[in-house]
């Protein structure tokens, strides 16, 4: 008897796996390869991310153990006049960075699209910048704004007689000139993907506009734009993070005081960086992380709101 027993759970086995239907065993053996990733991707994305939240509640210098302070680091955050000027930067980089990059981007790939000749090898001209290394590119575009006899943008603008220019020593026009150096930076992936875009509408759509005797204008407003409406939402979702998480050429360009001059330039996460490495003040670190968080997470479903809404 126990041997037939023995037998017969195999057989009860295999005839429930047979009963399954086609798309259930699917389910489970995608499940099946997929959970080892899973577990990989919530260890090293979502731990952290909870982790964050709960040190924002706490004082922590990483010499002690993290106390809980409840919201007290969130009051002093929203008390401190540096976090408001920092937040008004951020913003400046998002408001001003996003629209300008991505009008530029759309006309160059617009007319590049239309040329025959040499066409790949001027898009990669265009791509190059996005694949250089953030560092090396802005310092160089710091060397660009230096006083003459160093500086070639001073020194152009002295050709034609226009006076030098402070540009990263000034209050005023550091900012600008980091932004546009980050929008030179990103400008070739923008052209890259509204390429795409544009390679992906019929052609059958302008032929039929143009035989109905439509203009390039009124194709472009008609038929250009609208379809084009899913790249545009991708790509201002994409800058729109890029500039609220600048911080590579803030850094580089303002190396000798960093976030300066007067902290002018300095984004949200430039004072997160210093508050957590060289303040070494964690738990102010990670509240001011999970308002970025929060300022990323709503900005991002916004746009995707208001744009699917337009589609």
């Amino acid at each position: 008897m126990a041997t037939i027993a023995r037998q017969a759970g195999p057989a009860e086995s295999a005839g429930l796996w047979d009963r399954l239907s086609i798309r259930t065993k699917r389910v489970i053996w995608a499940w099946s390869f997929l959970a080892l990733p899973v577990v990989f991707y919530a260890g090293i994305r979502f731990y952290p991310t909870f982790q964050a939240f709960w040190l924002s509640f706490t004082d922590w210098d990483l010499l002690r153990p993290a106390t809980f302070i409840g919201l007290e680091n969130y009051r002093r955050l929203f008390a401190d006049p540096l976090f408001w000027q920092v937040f008004r930067n951020t913003f400046t980089y998002l408001i001003i960075g996003t629209p300008v990059s991505l009008v530029l981007a759309f006309v160059v790939a617009f007319y590049l699209d239309r040329v025959r000749f040499m066409h790949g090898f001027i898009r990669a001209l265009y791509f190059l910048p996005f694949l250089t290394t953030a560092a090396a590119m802005a310092w160089v575009w710091r060397w660009f704004y230096q006083p003459v006899p160093i500086g070639v943008i001073n020194g152009f603008l002295g050709m034609i007689g226009i006076p030098q220019q402070p540009f990263l020593r000034s209050v005023d026009q550091a900012l600008p000139a980091i932004m546009v150096t980050a929008i030179w930076a990103g400008i070739g992936f923008q052209i890259i993907i509204f390429m795409a875009g544009l390679r992906a509408i019929p052609s059958t759509y302008y032929e039929a506009a143009r035989i109905d005797g439509l203009g390039e204008w009124a194709i472009l407003r008609k038929i250009t734009l609208p379809l084009l409406k899913p790249t545009t939402v991708f790509l201002v979702v994409f800058s729109s993070i890029g500039f609220l998480r600048i911080f590579d050429q803030v850094y580089n360009m303002t190396t000798n005081d960093p976030g300066g001059p007067l902290n002018s330039t300095k984004p949200l996460v430039l004072m997160i960086f210093q508050t957590a490495f060289s303040s070494y003040d964690m738990g102010y670190a990670a509240a001011q992380t999970v308002v970025l968080f929060t300022i990323l997470l709503l900005v991002s479903l916004l746009q995707l709101w208001v744009l699917r809404k337009r589609a």
